[in-house]
């Protein structure tokens, strides 16, 4: 009993620390319930919901549960992001309205959410007339600040289509290298930035017409305005310090205006007071979680300017990805300011999913959509297993198939569920209520204690410590009852109380348990509480039950069957055809360059380099940033990688580099050089890494 009481001390102090430092901890704010607003980003109305999405759902979704459990009122809220060229584009390829496209697409993505058990307040979207509605006001509020600007800009026109042309949607040779197929903002290839017109050859992927250039009038929402204001706001505590770090990079090389306009045609909402054109994409997307929650206001009698008015004392918090932080934690909260409305209490940004410790991938079946794991595996296993994974940094986490079916079967169900069914039989022999005794102060003591810390876990969604710490607890209630054994005691008559305290203990540490899991595991929580005949709401001070009636235990989860992931995992492959190489050549489908003079390859220094660091690029879909030690020199380089590695895989490798390469400047930074690389395609390529027995710095002859 002395290690637990020097522990409650402990915490104690610790939380008196952090009230201090960090305001009230959740546990005390339980006295005062708290008004919280919460979203998640909207899902492109475009495609199916994949596993990658899911993270962030799923962890949005645990923090409402634990939210709403601790006695909060607390709403969720989301939508399908519906708007933009992409869907006006796929919907005429389909045959359909964009309305009846998008419409198709909610209906699905809403029964994946469902069916994974993603408990939504509203699910809207943002073409609806609650969001017309608010981005025409929020447009006048801004314009009528004076932060609306008005200039012509030169954009590239596909003459037969009669449209303007994102980047994305023009392809044609690289001004640099002249390599093809590349599209208009930058090269795959060699890394070289672009605009559209400068591209050789160019094409519009819609129409196959050669682009042309087009003036056009355009609005801009003068962000630089706000440079001093995001400076303060983004180290105000709305942001985890990396996220902030990051952000103060992009404060200090200066803000530019951001262009809200989108020319006819163009599926969005029109400008007010102007023909013609409409509001880009990104305008109204986060204006959706306004008009998702002003329809669940209107529906339900909530008061909408009660969590958005500018002095509100509710709560409001958005979970996103690290790739659209920009758009979060510097456009809205400018956006916002202007307009009048609050801004957000926090961003929570989480990192990318990575599947056996690489990016998804079609071929290789790890591109895995949520409609075909939930054809073959219980949702809440990936509830857990994401749980298990998340912390409150921006880390990418992986989906280690091997781990997620070892993990889930090794803990929910060896070591959760095996406590209720080892002991519900020896109470319901003795006629199901549970003993007052507790036949073991010190281990009932440790779970006490440990509830406060558990729920700040939660609150500051440090899940996988949670996680590590309600299994700890797990381990110990097992423990203990396998000391005790009373499947032996209950072989000797006059041991019937014994059995059923140790086992009344048992369930009472299974109650607890389950209560710290029901934001993760909501449908096994359902049958915990009928067969534990309580609810599992979680109060200030854990109670023990005491006498109490029991029903009889029904199995609450069943093992993971690896078939069914190898089943998963053959449903996800996509076959792609191999191009068999000409029978008279060993060098498959690409022909081999011009020659060139032995002068001209004795120019190129390749030199051995040693990984010291990589990471991903913030906006880039295929590169990754590396630093290469040469012996003693170190370079910055960009390589069109992310495909192949996840950034930790690659830290210690040794691989092989272009040494005198002549710096080139990317919109992500310079690039001192060019790390060598082969693949099946353009899209998967992997390093060539030299023999063991190689230095940094050495030179390959």
């Amino acid at each position: 009993m002395r290690a637990a009481a020097l522990r409650q001390i402990f915490i104690h102090t610790f939380d008196i620390v952090a009230r201090y430092f960090f305001g009230p901890t959740e546990a005390n704010r339980m006295t005062s319930p708290r008004k919280i607003l919460v979203t998640s980003a909207l899902p492109y109305a475009n495609g199916a919901i994949h596993l990658g999405h899911m993270v962030e759902t799923i962890q949005t979704d645990i923090w409402v549960r634990f939210q709403k459990q601790r006695g909060h009122e607390c709403y969720y809220v989301c939508a399908d992001d519906a708007h933009g060229t992409a869907i006006m584009l796929s919907a005429e390829k389909a045959g359909l309205s964009p309305e009846q496209q998008i419409a198709r697409i909610h209906d699905e993505h809403l029964a994946d959410f469902n069916d994974f058990l993603i408990d939504f307040d509203h699910y809207h979207s943002t073409h609806s007339e609650e969001n017309r509605e608010l981005s025409s006001l929020i447009y006048e509020r801004v314009k009528a600040n004076g932060h609306i600007a008005e200039r012509t800009i030169t954009q590239a026109y596909d003459p037969e289509k009669g449209m303007f042309l994102a980047d994305r949607y023009i392809k044609g040779r690289c001004p640099k290298c002249k390599t093809e197929d590349q599209y208009g903002d930058n090269c795959e290839a060699c890394g070289a930035t672009y605009s559209p017109l400068e591209l050789i050859d160019p094409v519009s992927v819609v129409s196959g017409a050669t682009p042309v250039a087009k003036e056009s009038k355009h609005f801009f929402f003068t962000l630089p305005e706000f440079a001093d204001y995001l400076k303060t706001w983004t180290r105000a505590g709305h942001l985890q310090d990396e996220v902030a770090n990051k952000l103060a990079e992009w404060l200090d090389a200066g803000l530019q205006e951001w262009d809200i306009s989108r020319d006819a045609p163009y599926f969005g909402f029109e400008i007010p007071g102007e023909k013609d054109k409409f509001f880009y994409v990104w305008l109204d997307a986060p204006i959706g979680y306004m008009a998702s929650f002003k329809y669940l206001c209107e529906q339900n009698g909530l008061d909408f300017d009660t969590y958005w008015k500018a002095d509100s004392d509710a709560e409001l918090y958005h979970f996103i990805g690290k790739d659209i932080v920009n758009f979060h934690a510097l456009f809205w909260p400018a956006l916002l300011s202007s307009a009048n409305f609050r801004t957000p209490t926090k961003v929570c940004v989480h990192g990318f999913l990575t599947v056996d410790g690489k990016k998804m991938s079609k071929s290789r079946g790890t591109f895995i959509n949520a409609r075909t794991y939930l054809e073959h595996l219980n949702p809440e296993y990936l509830r857990y297993y994401y749980a298990s994974k998340l912390g409150h940094t921006v880390d990418d986490i992986d989906l280690n198939l091997e781990d997620f079916v070892q993990r889930v079967n090794s803990d929910l169900v060896g070591k959760v569920v095996n406590i209720a069914s080892r002991t519900a039989k020896f109470v319901q022999k003795a006629g199901g209520t549970l003993s007052a005794t507790i036949a073991e102060p010190e281990l009932w003591a440790r779970y006490v204690e440990q509830a406060p810390r558990i729920a700040e876990l939660y609150e500051a969604r440090e899940y996988n410590k949670a996680m590590r710490e309600i299994m700890a607890l797990a381990d110990a209630a097992n423990e203990y009852i396998a000391e005790q054994a009373p499947w032996s005691l209950n072989k000797t008559p006059g041991n019937e109380q014994a059995v059923l305290d140790i086992c009344s203990l048992g369930l009472n540490c299974f109650r607890a348990i389950m209560m710290f899991l029901k934001p993760v595991l909501p449908e096994t929580a359902i049958k915990a509480e009928a067969f534990l005949n309580c609810s599992l709401d979680w109060p200030e001070t854990l109670d023990f039950l005491g006498e109490h009636q029991i029903e009889a235990f029904k199995p609450l989860m069943t093992r993971i069957e690896k078939d069914k992931v190898d089943a998963m995992v053959d449903a996800s492959k996509e076959s792609a055809p191999v191009a068999a190489p000409a029978a008279d050549s060993w060098l498959g489908k690409e022909p081999v360059a011009d020659e060139i003079e032995f002068g001209d390859f004795a120019k190129v220094d390749l030199r051995i380099a040693r990984i010291a660091n990589a990471e991903h690029v913030e906006g880039a879909d295929k590169l990754l940033r590396l630093t290469l030690d040469l012996g003693g020199e170190t370079r910055n380089v960009f390589a069109g990688i992310k495909s192949a590695y996840a950034p930790e895989d690659l830290i210690g490798k040794l691989t092989v580099m272009v040494a005198n390469l002549k710096p080139r400047k990317m919109k992500f930074g310079m690039s001192e050089g060019m790390v060598l690389a082969a693949g099946p395609g353009k899209d998967e390529l992997y390093i060539l890494e030299p023999h063991a027995g190689a230095q940094p710095g050495m030179r390959v002859m």
